[in-house]
């Protein structure tokens, strides 16, 4: 039975100030639900269809939190989705740890990426290249936003990530830094092997000029055409691909 207090705790957690407030954050749909539910995030509530029961009864028998049926509309009440007939899930907020920049790693760091379909995106692409460490401006768009969740596929389960203070993070790291600049090296000619911290600047102006001072390769990304620049996150790909094709 869902109870007037759990709907109003699942739509509190549409906001941000809320989300800090319970130290909680939901999913929805099939896929981000079973990434959370393997993952190691505490998850506190499963709110599912019979469909989403039936399909994943193997991996439901070890869950421990509280699950309630629901049909597809009561579930699309709650979330963001415009439909959703399989679930929706909250689980617990981790702590900000400090993350340990090592040697023989790519590391991605984010500086002011507001947009949260960016976010998310470049999130499920840094999984795909295999990065796993990813740090965040403070002013970097909420991690734990819906729209951040949604885009990233998943992926989100397989990152460890802080938020912040780069200069501070960055500064005297002894690794390379790569920043993503319009004039800069190309891309294409870079050599040797990859390692360090690649670092992508926000959407409209790009790299602080605080961090721009640590950058110690600044890298652009060729243009064959006459458009003016590349959204953040293809950009991100582009550059992660050819970091990794060196890395081989």
């Amino acid at each position: 039975m869902l109870s007037k207090n759990t709907v109003k705790f699942i739509k509190s957690l549409h906001q941000k100030k809320f989300r800090k407030q319970e130290r909680a954050f939901f999913v929805e749909g099939a896929k981000n639900v079973t990434e959370l539910l393997l993952s190691n995030f505490t998850v506190s509530h499963l709110l599912c269809t019979e469909k989403y029961q039936e399909e994943n009864e193997s991996l439901l028998s070890s869950f421990s939190g509280t699950k309630i049926l629901l049909k597809p509309k009561e579930l699309e009440s709650l979330g963001t989705f415009s439909t959703n007939d399989q679930a929706l899930a909250v689980a617990e907020i981790k702590e900000n740890r400090s993350l340990e920049l090592e040697k023989g790693q790519l590391i991605l760091a984010l500086d002011d990426i507001r947009d949260p379909g960016n976010l998310g995106t470049i999130i499920r692409i840094a999984d795909w290249y295999g990065i796993s460490k990813l740090l965040l401006s403070t002013n970097t768009a909420d991690i734990y936003n819906p729209k951040v969740l949604n885009a990233s596929m998943g992926s989100f389960t397989r990152m460890n990530f802080e938020y912040v203070d780069l200069v501070k993070k960055l500064e005297g790291s002894g690794l390379p830094i790569y920043g993503a600049f319009l004039e800069g090296m190309n891309v294409h000619e870079l050599k040797g092997t990859a390692e360090g911290v690649l670092l992508m600047g926000n959407e409209s102006n790009g790299i602080s000029s605080e961090l721009e001072s640590i950058v110690t390769k600044k890298l652009t990304i060729p243009a064959f055409g006459k458009a003016e620049s590349l959204n953040v996150a293809i950009a991100t790909a582009v550059l992660c691909d050819n970091l990794r094709r060196i890395m081989l």
